[in-house]
């Protein structure tokens, strides 16, 4: 479960360290269940206020603190947290694991990428945009100049009593044309980039919420048997389907291992979208995924 770090918090670890109470090297305050490295995260001074610069680096292991991290939350169990509302773009620390459930630390997660207002709208929105675009848009049918057959006219015009027509290729007639019927297109629709990154993060926020997002140190499995990744889904709570997203190109082990599994979905962090977070129920993510998430959420969009 997540822990916020809240930015007032962060402010007063300065009156905290100018008495004396905590450590220059590492910050712990019990009272308010925070835990930051004051290596990896300096104080920027903004207008009288300080904030995180998290952006350099977002990740908090027992070896860069010098093993100041107390047991009790570097252990397995659940760090519980008191309640929090949803959007106020507060810094979440969550714990660190992999598939043997072994403890690898903790780690920082961005607030404007994993804390931001929920808004429904923006994902539906986001929705409809990728079920357009994923669309084929092949279909075809054929006009009276396509249709196949002869262009004589197949009766007189007067004298028969019969209708006149002047060719057997009408719509009118079976297997002439179509009229007005569909042609190849895109069926895209337009949607701006700052609307689709938002989409994106209130997925992400969504799923950290409901504490169905878990972070892994990597993603290497012993071997490629899919027994293993049947077992390690079996070991998590109320999953049904898992979407596991990794830094870089998937390893070819995982990849076997999840080809069979129709619940287990692996993806690489640039293919990471809203429609497959709302596909699946848990979402497990790497550091290294993690990372790029933010740096590309941070990345100014070119106009």
């Amino acid at each position: 479960m997540a822990l916020s770090v809240s930015r007032r918090l962060i402010r007063s670890f300065g009156s905290v360290l100018a008495s004396g109470s905590c450590d220059s090297s590492s910050i712990f305050c019990a009272s308010h269940g925070v835990i930051a490295s004051a290596e990896e995260f300096s104080a920027v001074s903004k207008g009288g206020s300080s904030s995180f610069a998290y952006r350099r680096l977002s990740t908090l292991t027992p070896e860069s603190s010098g093993g100041a991290f107390p047991s009790d939350v570097l252990s397995t169990k659940p760090v519980v947290a008191s309640e929090r509302k949803i959007g106020n773009y507060q810094d979440l620390v969550i714990p660190v694991t992999n598939f043997h459930n072994e403890d690898k630390g903790l780690m920082v997660l961005a607030g404007d990428v994993f804390d931001v207002p929920i808004r429904k709208d923006i994902v539906h929105r986001i929705v409809l945009w990728q079920l357009a675009k994923r669309q084929q848009g092949t279909h075809s049918t054929k006009t009276i100049s396509e249709v196949s057959g002869t262009g004589r006219k197949p009766w007189n015009q007067k004298g028969t009593g019969r209708a006149r027509h002047g060719t057997l290729r009408g719509p009118q007639f079976r297997g002439g044309a179509t009229m007005h019927g569909p042609k190849p297109r895109s069926h895209a629709i337009k949607l701006n980039k700052k609307v689709r990154r938002l989409g994106l993060k209130v997925a992400l926020t969504a799923r950290a919420a409901e504490g169905k997002l878990l972070v892994f140190e990597d993603l290497e499995v012993p071997t490629h048997k899919t027994k293993n990744i049947v077992n390690y889904v079996k070991q998590m709570e109320n999953t049904k389907k898992v979407l596991v997203v990794d830094g870089g190109p998937i390893s070819e082990k995982l990849k076997l291992a999840t080809q069979n599994i129709h619940y287990v979905n692996v993806l690489p962090s640039i293919g990471l979208n809203v429609y497959s977070i709302l596909q699946h129920d848990t979402l497990v993510m790497s550091r290294d995924a993690i990372d790029k998430i933010v740096e590309r959420m941070h990345t100014p969009i070119n106009r």
